[in-house]
Order: structure tokens, then C-alpha cells, then sequence
């Protein structure tokens, strides 16, 4: 069976694939791309962070994903080749209910885990279960996003359905997401948390080693069950967590590749060494970086408090300076600048924190701050992760912006591990958090909005039914216009009425690499393509 296409979601993502921009230093390199891969050899990449644990239903971070990806299979998968065409990975064809309520998937019948046992349809569901219903006290980053699934039946030993409450345009390509590592059932019923400190996957590369703070080690599995794939022998992650030395790495050839994505000047810096050796992918980033704000804390609690931090940001200086020495570039709302659900300039302009006019817009957040009782040379901290670019530097633009309203802000940079943990157990007074998605679609962008007891990707620890309400209404919208409309009242929502939480900048990607490092394709998320199958290395 083909796989199927999702209405108006999948035209929209092709129309955004259509606008996403490589550029290739040298002609040789879609030339060699023609070339029989070749197998052998160990994939050697940097990684700038540490993953603060191996889960990926609980964790967020690209320093997780991209050591432990390569070890684990998904349900579905976004074609590495094709985006943003979806194709099956555990699932070997599938179809939709008339009614569009209820999903059939036939799993293929060859895969093992790496302990020789068949994954099977009790695989899926146990590993989706945790997902949307997890047990108490077990995390799930993205159970929000599956809150319209309403059960899963395994009819028989191959097969999983999943039923839904209401239609869903995003559905299906939310069962792509990279981060749906299928679980051994078996594993998860004696204990759900086990998959946070070990591996145990159906993946390409089996699992050798990882010192923390030095590297981790996958190796080929031979047992695979795509015939002649994974063509690299092994691979090998090491962490380095800032910019300069991964720059080094990549430049001395320690490191062939960086996933994630480095800035201009760092591009510029790796190019001139390695001049036609190397080559540069590029293309626009469905990541941004927000400030979160603590609202149970006085006095972040009040609105007005809120909107004065974000009337402080002059975002196009941002823009100008950042996107010279970041990843950061983009002026933008809720969604990235550019897509088809973005506000346009004109409407983004009268949201707060966005005008044009920087003088009045921090004259009236002097003025809100004195109106809450805000004293001048008011002290608080900014937690940020100790990930140099573009993190720590944002930390910096915006503890800067903050003292322009006569603010005094103290800069606290962070393991993965700790920041992840104090922002989850509301241990901060304001941060910079992170919203990274794998394609364009408001039911992924905006479930960082909703309230925290429905959302734990949402650390500013609000309630809010105005936007669930909205939330549940967009999604289940169909007329393109409508839906729109209900975008643009959530937006103005979070970011001006109640300004709970807002955006910074949104970013570029660009990967520069050593050129024998072949059947890798960008694509606008650093979440997607990297477990690695279709890796080679020319020598």
C-alpha cells in the first residue's frame, strides 16, 4: 500500500518544502550523492550538549536525540530524502476510516529488538499507551499532542488501531515524530521509567557505550531489518559543548559532522579550511527561542510585569546583530515567519513587543513595571542551558534589553540535566527556553501554550481555558480561513494579553560537513534524518 497523504496539512508542508533552500558548495557533491553507497567505516559527529537522560517520550533536547536516534525504529518517519513525504518504519502500510476516526496499521513481520525478540503489535501500543496515558509519575513531553486518541486495540499480533475522538488533519504526521521511540512492551510493564538510563531498541545501530561528558558508541546491527542498511560500520558522538572547539572538531576532521547547525562566521571559519573537501547545507528552521517566564511567582504574576519584559526586547536589533554570530534571525510570533499560518508584519507589529518603535515601547514598560510596584534595580535571575550558541548569547541580548528598563538580571547557565529539572519543578523566576518542532502545523506549535496541567512542555506554569478552548477549536477546524482566524485570537493571547510566555528570535540552519560524508540530506528540523541508515562515507 502507498502511504497516504494528509489533506490540507501535507499540501501545506509541501508548499513549505518547495521554499526550503540548499545550497551546495560545488556541483561534485550531487554528482557523488549518484554514487553506489559504500559500506564501512565509522561516522564520527559532534554533538553540543549531553542528553539528560535516554527517553525520548520525556525529553526535548537534540543532544538526546542525536546519540540515541540511531538505536531505536518509529511507528512512521518523514522521508530523509522527500520531506515532507511520510513513509512507513516499524509500520508496513496503513489505512484511514472513511470517517477519518479510526487508524489501521500492519507492522512488519522481520523486526527484532537487539535482544533477538520480535517487536510486535503489543510493542506499539505498549510504547504509545505511555506516551498519551502514561502512568503517574512518569513524564511525557507530547502526550498533549495525542489527548484526541481515545484508545488502542491490537486486534491481532501485527496489527495496531488507533481510535480518535474527533478528525484530525495533523494525526498522521504526528505518528512520524522522530521521537517515538518504539519500547519492548515487556521492559515497560516492569517498569515504565527503565528506557531513562538504558537502550534497548529495533534500530539500525545497537548500542556499545556512553561516557558521559566524552562520547557515546552505536554499532552496526547486523540483524536489521532493512536488507544491506545501515551501510556505516558504526558511529561515534562526541560532546562538545561550545562553538569553538566543535568548529575545531570539524575543521581538523576529529568530527566530520554537526547535526544541529552552526552559525555564519563558524560556516565561513570550516569552509576556508576545508575548501574542497567540504560542503554546506542550508535551509530555514522550524526552532525559535523564547523567554518563559515563572508565572506563580510575585512578581511575574502579574501581566502587566509580563508585558513590560517583552515591550523591552527590541527584537529587529536582535535580528540584525544575532543572526551575524547565531543561529538566530527571524522576527516572528507563535509561528516560524514565513509558513502559512504566520501573522503577516503588519498584525505581528501590534502585538506587544513586536512594534517598531523601541523608544515608546520601553517608556510604556518602565511604566507598567511602576504601575505593578515593580521597583527600579529590581533583581531576579535568567536560567539559561550552557549551550554557547544560541543560548548563551540570546541570554546575553536579552539580560541587556532588560536593563534598558532599569532591571537588574542575573545570568545562570545550566547542564541539560538541571535546566531541564528546575524548569519542570518551577525552580526559576524567568528563562530561555526552546521550541523546536519537526514540521509547520499550529497543533505542534501551539502546545507549548495551553495550560501546564494539560501541557508539560509548558514551564510557565499558567491555566488557562480561553486558550484550550481555542486550541481544541483550530484543531479541529477544517475551512483554512477559519482556522486562521482562531490562530491569530490564540496568538494575541499569549503574546499581548497576557503576554505568559514569548518569542525571541526564530532560526536559521546551516551544516557544514566534510564531503564524503554522503546520503545525509537537510531538512528545516534538526529532529528528523538521524538514525543514520542511509549514512556512508565515500572513504
Amino acid at each position: 500500500m502507498k502511504p497516504l497523504k494528509v489533506g490540507n496539512l501535507m499540501a501545506i508542508a509541501m508548499v513549505f518544502a518547495g521554499v526550503i533552500t540548499l545550497f551546495f558548495q560545488a556541483p561534485r557533491l550531487m554528482a557523488a550523492q549518484a554514487r553506489a553507497p559504500r559500506s564501512g567505516g565509522e561516522l564520527v559527529f559532534a554533538v553540543g550538549g549531553t542528553p539528560p537522560s535516554f527517553d525520548g517520550h520525556r525529553e526535548t533536547t537534540f543532544a538526546m536525540l542525536h546519540p540515541v536516534a540511531p538505536h531505536y525504529s518509529t511507528l512512521l518517519r518523514f522521508d530523509p530524502q522527500s520531506y515532507p513525504k511520510i513513509i512507513g518504519d516499524v509500520a508496513e502500510s496503513w489505512s484511514i476510516s472513511k470517517d477519518a476516526l479510526t487508524y489501521t496499521f500492519k507492522i512488519r513481520r522481520n523486526i527484532n529488538f537487539h535482544d533477538g525478540s520480535k517487536l510486535t503489535s503489543k510493542d506499539v501500543r505498549a510504547t504509545y499507551e505511555k506516551i498519551i496515558f502514561p502512568p503517574k509519575g512518569v513524564p511525557s513531553a507530547r502526550g498533549a499532542s495525542y489527548a484526541n486518541v481515545d484508545k488502542i486495540e491490537t486486534p491481532d499480533v501485527y496489527t495496531v488501531v488507533f481510535h480518535l475522538k474527533q478528525p484530525s488533519a495533523s494525526f498522521l504526521a504526528n505518528l512520524a515524530s522522530p521521537w517515538n521511540f518504539i519500547y519492548k512492551a515487556d521492559i515497560l510493564e516492569k517498569d515504565p521509567r527503565w528506557y531513562e538510563k538504558n537502550i534497548m531498541g529495533s534500530g539500525p545501530f545497537s548500542f556499545v557505550e556512553y561516557v558521559p561528558g566524552s562520547h557515546w558508541v552505536g554499532k552496526k546491527n547486523p540483524d536489521y531489518y532493512m536488507k544491506g542498511r545501515p551501510y556505516l560500520d558504526g558511529f561515534k558522538a562526541i560532546f562538545i559543548r561550545d562553538t569553538a572547539p566543535r568548529v575545531a572538531a570539524i575543521r581538523s576532521g576529529q568530527a566530520l559532522i554537526e547535526f544541529r547547525g552552526f552559525n555564519p562566521a563558524a560556516r565561513d571559519d570550516i569552509m576556508k579550511s576545508l575548501g574542497n573537501k567540504g560542503v554546506v547545507q542550508d535551509s530555514p528552521w522550524i526552532c525559535n527561542l523564547t523567554v518563559t517566564i515563572n508565572n506563580e511567582k510575585k512578581p511575574f504574576d502579574d501581566p502587566r510585569v509580563r508585558r513590560a519584559l517583552s515591550l523591552a526586547i527590541d527584537r529587529r536589533l536582535g535580528s540584525t546583530a544575532l543572526a551575524k554570530i547565531s543561529l538566530e534571525k527571524f522576527v516572528g510570533g507563535v509561528f516560524r515567519p514565513g509558513s502559512e499560518f504566520a501573522a503577516s508584519d503588519a498584525e505581528l507589529s501590534k502585538l506587544t513587543g513586536f512594534g517598531r518603535n523601541i523608544e515608546a515601547a520601553r517608556k510604556e514598560a518602565r511604566r507598567l513595571l511602576k504601575e505593578a510596584g515593580v521597583p527600579d534595580g529590581f533583581s531576579f535571575t535568567l536560567k539559561n542551558r550552557n549551550v554557547k550558541e544560541p543560548y548563551e548569547v540570546t541570554g546575553v541580548f536579552v539580560i541587556d534589553q532588560w536593563r534598558q528598563i532599569g532591571l537588574n538580571v542575573t545570568h545562570i547557565q545550566q547542564e541539560g540535566g538541571p535546566y531541564f529539572n528546575d524548569f519542570r519543578q518551577g525552580n526559576y523566576d524567568t528563562g530561555i527556553d526552546f521550541a523546536c518542532d519537526f514540521m509547520d502545523e499550529p497543533d505542534l506549535q501551539l502546545i507549548k501554550f495551553i495550560s501546564s496541567d494539560k501541557s508539560s512542555l509548558n514551564y510557565s506554569r499558567y491555566k488557562d481555558s480561553v486558550l484550550d478552548d481555542l486550541y481544541e477549536k483550530q484543531s479541529q477546524e477544517t475551512d483554512p480561513k477559519k482556522r486562521l482566524a482562531l490562530l491569530r485570537q490564540f496568538e494575541k493571547r499569549v503574546l499581548d494579553e497576557k503576554a505568559y510566555q514569548f518569542h525571541i528570535l526564530w532560526w536559521q540552519r546551516i551544516i557544514p560537513h566534510w564531503a564524503k560524508v554522503k546520503g545525509w540530506k537537510v531538512t528545516p528540523s534538526h529532529y528528523l534524518n538521524q538514525d543514520l541508515r542511509d549514512v556512508w562515507l565515500a572513504e
